[in-house]
């Protein structure tokens, strides 16, 4: 008995080509996720990040030209990490007078 039948070619009905291209453009978006989230969370980034709205807050609170509101701000947010800072600082200080 001999055997006809040959194996049928992969991905050649319009079907199979259309899950193909429909996979291969989601891995492609799911590697430029993964490429944003990469670059977003180094933590060379956050540092970066950090520091430019640490300097815009400053500034906002010192600049005669910022916008009255964004001064409130930056006054208030500079306000609750000194508060922060000061306890931190008392807790500090407690703990080395107990010793």
């Amino acid at each position: 008995m001999s055997d006809d039948k040959s194996a049928p070619e992969r991905f050649t009905t319009p079907a199979m080509l259309a899950v193909e291209a429909d996979i291969a453009a989601t891995r492609h978006q799911l590697a430029t996720t993964v490429d944003e989230l990469t670059a977003r969370l180094a933590p060379r980034a956050q540092a970066d990040a950090a520091i430019a709205t640490a300097r815009r807050l400053a500034s906002d609170a010192t600049s005669p030209e910022a916008d009255p509101a964004d001064r409130a701000h930056a006054r208030k947010v500079l306000a609750g990490v000194g508060v922060g800072v000061a306890f931190v600082t008392a807790i500090v200080v407690l703990r080395l007078a107990r010793r």
